[in-house]
């Protein structure tokens, strides 16, 4: 009986490691901030004509997609 009593006892909640707290964020924030500067920089590159100012937009706003649903939950 002793035993199921012990059981019931709350456990602490679960501390997050330093890395998954200081290190893991900032990685995270260095490799989305590169793809969006990469792929917005990429877009500009190659400027065909007739495409104004959408294709850099258009760019962006996919790499920032791209980058919230890939990291969005770190």
């Amino acid at each position: 009986k002793d035993a199921m009593v012990d059981m019931d006892i709350k456990q602490k909640p679960h501390q997050p490691h330093w890395y998954e707290r200081y290190v893991q964020p900032c990685v995270a924030e260095l490799l989305g901030s590169t793809l969006f500067i990469f792929i917005g920089c990429l877009s500009v590159v190659e400027d065909a004509e007739g495409t104004g100012r959408l294709q850099p937009a258009l760019a962006h706003g996919l790499a920032l997609g791209l980058t919230i649903a890939i990291l969005g939950d770190i």
